[in-house]
């Protein structure tokens, strides 16, 4: 039997959640890349993680607003989709510079390293989601309107 949660106490348990689970997989994986003490790629994790939790609760905002206004509101397989590319696309977009400053690399580089991680976390934000929605129930704006 799946809970339901939803309003702004969703959208933060939905962030933090997803966002210290990041943080536990992306700390690692840096620190191995670049051959980097995992103290300073666990202070780039927290540094991505934050900027993500901030853009997480308001990308989330948005895509629920349009999402509630939709004729057809589930959640399909080309919504979460939708929903994991603008996500992880916007998200790519912004870090670049952080990353580049951070591992003092160019920023092609850091485009690249965002590459990387944007389909490591494209598919991680696709499952993540989903288990979410079934652990939680999914949000009002996805919801069937009652006739």
């Amino acid at each position: 039997m799946q809970g339901t949660l939803q309003g702004r106490k969703r959208k933060l348990v939905q962030a933090i959640l997803y966002e210290t689970i990041a943080i536990a997989v992306l700390s690692p994986v840096i620190s191995l890349a670049y051959d980097d003490g995992l103290a300073h790629a666990g202070a780039l994790s927290l540094m991505l993680s934050t900027s993500a939790l901030c853009w997480n609760v308001l990308y989330n905002y948005l895509f629920e607003y349009w999402e509630s206004r939709q004729i057809q509101r589930t959640r399909t397989l080309a919504r979460r989709l939708l929903h994991s590319f603008g996500f992880e696309g916007g998200l790519v977009l912004m870090l670049v510079p952080l990353v580049a400053w951070w591992l003092n690399i160019s920023w092609w580089a850091a485009l690249i390293t965002n590459l990387g991680l944007f389909v490591f976390f494209f598919f991680y934000a696709l499952l993540f989601q989903w288990l979410f929605d079934r652990v939680f129930g999914v949000p009002t704006s996805a919801q069937a309107c009652a006739n």
